[in-house]
């Protein structure tokens, strides 16, 4: 019935989420909440953790992407499960530190990182960073000598490859903001000029095709396409390729009709064709790291309304509106996103009617679901949009001064809150 094997329905036909009664949690915490689920998170990071040590003889990492979801909680659980992190800017950085994750495991990612974002990584000894055109790699070597550091690096390229998903997220293809084009012959140029520069190594190659993808081939492709280039840059330039980071972009399944493929299956295809391009041009294994992030935490999340209103326009559509909205989840409005809807202290009725989840925000866009059904629902139902795990409370606003919800994790059947709700104090905590 549901999306995620941690949900259920009790006793009450209620909503459960990892043991945990929903409507409970609501009444509890209040609402809008987001809850977790700690074990499923664990288990997602187990399947890709053992993958690597499976496909890979251990030879590589895997690199949760903390865009889906940052925050000191998830960095401790991941610290524990022994990943690394691919992190997009101070921010993401600070708060990782802040959870005591080891910053030799980050990897830091973006298209325009700042000089003070730089000098912050710098500073505080990440990992290894990830370039993304010759500007950002001319800036790291200034900065790495002024540090006097020498920064390991990676490049960020462009396999040529689009993939079948959303416009918005698609970044494999030439006409992307993200990495070094292979086509126009700039990714060799990187590589030239990475070489001439005194205070960089250059030791990896990074590529990621684009998010919600169902399809191996494509991943398949761009790791036979990176593979060929590291042989490349080899032969011509003499450089020592030790990692290849083929990014992520698993696809989730949302709702009943999407057809997820099983994230072994990913590792298993993507690394039979890595080994294959490996053995052609007679190239030694590198490390294999991996990017998942969606795959990591959606399925872990729900999200907790109260409904306010049910307002029926007869001959058009019946509008359900709950206390949060765009505010802690805008993806509808951004990509018509996809979420199964449950009314969570109804679980177990029959879905009769066909309504519009809509936010209290001032804007018409404002709708977290059309056309979704669920049974019949009336003002003070607790309401529960489902796969939310990732890239909502990461994405979440304040538009309209709304306070940003709380976050719950729940660890085999027992709750612990782990982000607090926001004020109306912290909404006027910076201004002057």
């Amino acid at each position: 019935m549901f999306t995620s094997e941690c949900l259920s329905v009790n006793q009450k036909g209620h909503l459960a989420i990892g043991g945990c009664d929903s409507v409970e949690l609501a009444e509890q915490y209040g609402t809008p909440l987001y809850v977790m689920d700690e074990g499923t998170i664990r288990k997602n990071a187990a399947v890709y953790r053992e993958s690597i040590k499976k496909y890979y003889g251990g030879n590589g990492m895997v690199l949760y992407a903390s865009k889906a979801l940052s925050c000191k909680e998830i960095y401790r659980i991941l610290r524990q499960e022994g990943l690394g992190i691919d992190v997009v800017s101070e921010g993401e950085i600070y708060t990782a530190l802040a959870a005591g994750f080891p910053a030799s495991k980050m990897y830091f990612h973006g298209n325009n990182k700042t000089p003070t974002e730089l000098k912050f990584a710098l500073e505080n000894h990440v990992g290894r960073i990830v370039v993304d055109n010759l500007t950002e790699l001319l800036l790291l070597d200034r900065l790495s000598g002024q540090a006097g550091a020498a920064t390991e690096i990676l490049l960020r390229i462009k396999p040529g490859i689009s993939a079948h998903t959303h416009s918005f997220i698609r970044t494999g293809q030439i006409d992307s903001k993200f990495g070094l084009a292979l086509e126009n012959g700039e990714a060799e140029e990187a590589v030239k000029q990475a070489a001439g520069c005194r205070h960089l190594r250059l030791i990896g190659v990074h590529c990621h095709i684009g998010s919600q993808i169902f399809e191996i081939a494509p991943f398949a492709l761009a790791a036979e396409v990176m593979v060929n280039f590291i042989a490349d840059i080899t032969e011509k330039y003499g450089v020592q390729i030790r990692e290849l980071d083929l990014g992520g972009g698993f696809g989730v399944r949302y709702v009943a009709a999407q057809k997820a493929v099983a994230y072994d299956a990913y590792m298993r295809e993507v690394s039979q064709a890595v080994r294959a391009a490996c053995e052609k041009r007679h190239l030694p294994l590198p490390a294999v790291l991996i990017e998942p992030g969606r795959s990591m935490v959606a399925d872990a999340g729900i999200t907790l309304y109260t409904v306010g209103t049910v307002k029926k326009i007869p001959g058009i559509r019946t509008y359900v509106a709950v206390d949060g909205g765009m505010t802690d989840n805008p993806r509808h409005a951004l990509y018509d996103a996809q979420y199964e809807v449950v009314v969570a202290n109804r679980a177990a009725s029959d879905r009769t009617q066909a309504v519009t989840i809509a936010g209290k925000c001032c804007e018409s866009g404002d709708i977290i679901q059309e056309d979704v059904r669920i049974p019949e629902t009336e003002p003070g139902d607790t309401l529960a949009v489902l796969t939310t795990g990732a890239y909502n409370y990461s994405m979440a606003s304040n538009y309209n001064r709304i306070p940003r919800p709380a976050m719950v994790m729940i660890r085999k059947g027992s709750p612990r809150l782990i982000v607090r709700r926001e004020t109306d104090e912290d909404l006027v905590r910076n201004d002057l």
